[in-house]
């Protein structure tokens, strides 16, 4: 494969300088021994098969929080996050496709940041930054699957003996299984799958809470605002926060490499198709669960059908339906947050020079996988509170690496000239959502605080 043409790093270390020289210019161009590229993230994938994946990134159960976030801002703020979001992961493509058309192409967030910023240390910020939003939402859905099982296995047998961390046992075993899927293009018929079960759960959820809020003996709707002026700040930026969580995935690059050669104009295609899923599930989900329910409504739109005193909201089969459905897609979503984890381990434990189901790469496939589900099963089962830590996960790792790197990295690769609309709208993205990402994540520990009192170790009970 040919040097690196590229602009070069200023002082790299020998792990940037290793993962700058591991980029593609075809189809089959890769850097000799680097198994992460050979097999994990392999480019064989079409623009709708890419729409599969950012689809399974982005629209999973965490929608149905969308009424809850409505609390504290409205519909314009929720729209005005969209088309922001479509437009920094616009931003982030023209780049690659700029480092491509030069010669460069990556196939890791990690590398394009250091590439184009010049800066080793960037490198492992995005390396450790990355790893905690990938490692918590295969916790965060590992947790909630198993709730989803115990869910189920409560309203049929109220008396059992099994505890919540026997189902996210169970829930571990099946996604080590699925783990083994060699390669992100693996996953696109799962991924289109995880699509089918997004309407179907956003459907059933939006009619109950619909059929909720029609219903003679409907919960009382309020939709004032919190009376104190710093409660309504507080509810503001912790809406922002989870609403960039929901819109986030931090891996928009990975997702591209799994496109054939040329990539050049396939992701604005794949970015379209999510969009159009999103414009779907996120308005449908966020105005049926708050027009029902208005702030009284919890934070998962299932939990205010399913109140804990009086009867349930919605028929039990709509219900137990919905819990299915959200349960098979968060395995999903689980393999394909996994997918950076996996790359950065066959990166280092495979040989390309065997073939990928080579006795050589398929055991330590097998184990180090197996060991990594495992190890984020053991830590849902310990912290069933994990998903306030999430949150505050999510204010740090995807505002930065979804809404503000992308429009610095397009400032700085495609150099607009610094008076014109685009270049200023970057810088004004950049400082607001800098900003929205540190008050977001103060918001998000206080939550954390003021929940602290209910969290306990192994807990049976998730804390949400």
């Amino acid at each position: 494969m040919a040097a690196r043409t590229g602009p070069a790093v200023s002082s790299p270390s020998a792990a940037v300088a290793d993962e700058a020289a591991t980029r593609r210019s075809d189809g089959e161009g890769k850097a000799a021994g680097d198994a992460g590229a050979e097999f994990v993230l392999e480019s064989k994938g079409t623009w709708w098969h890419a729409g599969f994946h950012l689809t399974t990134a982005m629209v999973g159960p965490a929608v149905l929080s969308l009424p809850y976030a409505l609390r504290g801002i409205g519909l314009a703020t929720l729209s005005a996050l969209a088309a922001v979001s479509f437009y920094t992961y616009y931003a982030m493509s023209r780049v690659l496709d700029h480092c491509e058309a030069a010669g460069r192409r990556h196939i890791r967030f990690r590398e394009l940041a250091a590439d184009v910023l010049g800066s080793g240390w960037v490198f492992y910020a995005v390396v450790t930054v990355q790893t905690a939003i990938n490692a918590g939402i295969t916790i965060g859905s590992i947790l909630i699957a198993g709730n989803c099982l115990q869910i189920m296995y409560e309203s049929l047998a109220p008396n059992g003996t099994l505890k919540l961390y026997h189902f996210i046992i169970i829930v571990a075993v099946v996604l080590s299984l699925f783990s083994q899927m060699p390669s992100f293009h693996s996953l696109r018929y799962i991924n289109l799958g995880s699509l089918v079960l997004a309407f179907g759960y956003t459907i059933l959820i939006s009619g109950a809470c619909i059929r909720a809020g029609m219903m003679s003996n409907a919960p009382v709707k309020d939709y004032s605002l919190s009376p104190s002026k710093s409660g309504k700040m507080y509810d503001a930026f912790l809406s922002i926060s989870i609403l960039a969580t929901v819109f986030g995935n931090g891996i928009l690059p990975e997702i591209q490499a799994t496109l054939a050669p040329p990539a050049a104009g396939k992701m604005v295609k794949a970015l379209v198709l999510c969009y159009t899923v999103v414009f779907f599930t996120f308005y449908l989900s966020a105005i049926s669960g708050y027009w029902a329910f208005g702030n009284k409504v919890q934070s998962n739109a299932l939990q205010s059908l399913m109140p804990d005193s009086g009867p349930s909201l919605a028929p039990t089969w709509l219900l137990g339906l919905a819990v299915v459905l959200v349960l098979l897609q968060l395995l999903a979503i689980a393999l394909v947050y996994s997918q950076v984890a996996y790359e950065i381990m066959e990166k280092g434990s495979a040989d390309a020079g065997h073939g990928r189901f080579s006795w050589r790469n398929l055991a330590p496939r097998v184990a180090l996988r197996t060991l990594y589900v495992a190890a984020c099963a053991f830590v849902a089962a310990a912290l069933p509170f994990f998903g306030d830590i999430v949150g505050v996960v999510g204010a740090l790792g995807f505002i930065p690496l979804d809404f503000v790197l992308p429009v610095v990295m397009y400032n700085m690769a495609l150099a607009p000239p610094k008076r014109s609309a685009v270049y200023v709208i970057n810088v004004a993205i950049m400082a607001l959502f800098t900003g929205v990402g540190i008050i977001g994540a103060i918001a998000s520990v206080r939550k954390l605080v003021l929940d602290a009192g209910q969290f306990k170790l192994f807990s049976d009970h998730v804390i949400s």
